[in-house]
């Protein structure tokens, strides 16, 4: 069964001369608008929580191929459409100059946010990748979250890309982790026995009063409320295609491994919360050129070691994808290279 992917990356809205994010977000949503429909292969922008920070999204696609196309034009037209509202988008977890407090974006959703999190919204200008791969059943879905708890983080410290905060470098490889870690629920996904664990679950959280009329939690890695897929959304933006194309490539590759897993009867490994936390803490601390906690042993390894090891237990999935040789040369060009913070600092992202 092949696996198709979607992507969706959110982007900061800046200033194209001094880098300050603008809250250009409702001109170039109405400028979309007006244009009609979007090219083949930019499917479309949408709003985001702050009125400085706009998403785009990819169709639904059969291979790494489109999904390079569609990400590639997602970008340009946005690009074009901001440049028309006299803003840049900016592919950074976070911004890389200081900045007042935004307005959240004046949707009810997005307003009774405001209203609930209170300083957490216009202090979260922050941006993901989050990607979308088709699962058959909510039950299946489920089921490969325990898989891919794991190596959440090891996905984490290769995207990393936002070093910054308020213009001061933080120490931090990705302060967007850091800075969302402050919500309810915006970390790894509890171990899950079934779906209805899952949902008994978010209905607690609703019934507790940390979680707006109708959201999904806003775990890293979740099952869609509303398609057929799983959603992880551990990744920081990334500067370039090539990146969001190596987070699609090895978390498709993550999750048909999982499935296969599940097909043999093996049972995902229970790693402890609180070492799950701390492995998504020392990725977001230290990235992709530093330590890392193995997610089996709890002892700490280099980083791309580890990245290494997932490329080996995905494999046999690339493989059977054809998608092998392509994520063996992006993961080994992020390793030499450096993850976005990396480069970021030296101003070479």
């Amino acid at each position: 069964m092949s696996l198709t992917i979607g992507v969706e990356e959110e982007f900061v809205l800046v200033h194209p001369d001094n880098g300050t994010p603008v809250p250009a977000g409702p001109g170039i949503l109405a400028r979309a608008a007006r244009g009609g429909p979007p090219a083949e292969g930019a499917t479309g922008i949408q709003r985001e929580l702050l009125t400085s920070m706009v998403e785009t999204s990819t169709g639904i696609c059969a291979d790494l191929a489109d999904v390079r196309k569609d990400l590639t034009a997602a970008r340009a037209r946005l690009a074009d459409i901001a440049g028309a509202e006299g803003a840049r988008p900016l592919a950074s977890g976070t911004p890389t100059t200081a900045a007042p407090p935004r307005s959240p974006s004046p949707t009810p959703h997005y307003q009774h946010m405001r209203h609930l999190y209170e300083g957490l919204v216009t202090e979260t200008e922050t941006c993901g990748c989050h990607v979308h791969i088709a699962i058959p059943d909510r039950p299946t879905a489920v089921a490969v979250l325990n898989h891919l708890r794991p190596w959440l983080p090891t996905l984490l410290a290769l995207s990393a890309n936002s070093p910054f905060h308020q213009g001061v470098d933080t120490g931090y490889a990705s302060w967007r982790t850091m800075s969302l870690s402050r919500w309810p629920t915006t970390r790894i996904p509890p171990y899950f026995s079934s779906a209805a664990h899952y949902d008994e679950t978010v209905a607690a959280l609703h019934t507790g009063g940390v979680l707006p009329p109708g959201a999904n939690a806003y775990w890293l890695a979740r099952p869609s409320d509303h398609l057929p897929t799983v959603e992880v959304r551990v990744a920081d933006v990334t500067a370039t295609v090539d990146e969001a194309v190596l987070q699609a490539g090895l978390t498709r590759a993550l999750v048909r491994t999982s499935l296969d897993a599940l097909a043999d009867g093996r049972a995902a490994p229970r790693t402890a919360d609180h070492m799950a936390h701390a492995a998504l803490w020392t990725a977001a601390r230290y990235g992709i050129d530093g330590p890392a906690l193995h997610p089996h042993t709890g002892r700490q390894v280099a980083a791309g070691d580890l990245a290494r090891e997932l490329l080996t237990l995905v494999r046999p999935a690339l493989k059977e994808s054809g998608d092998w040789e392509e994520i063996d040369e992006l993961l080994r060009w992020v390793l030499s290279n450096g993850n976005g913070a990396d480069r970021r600092r030296r101003g070479s992202a």
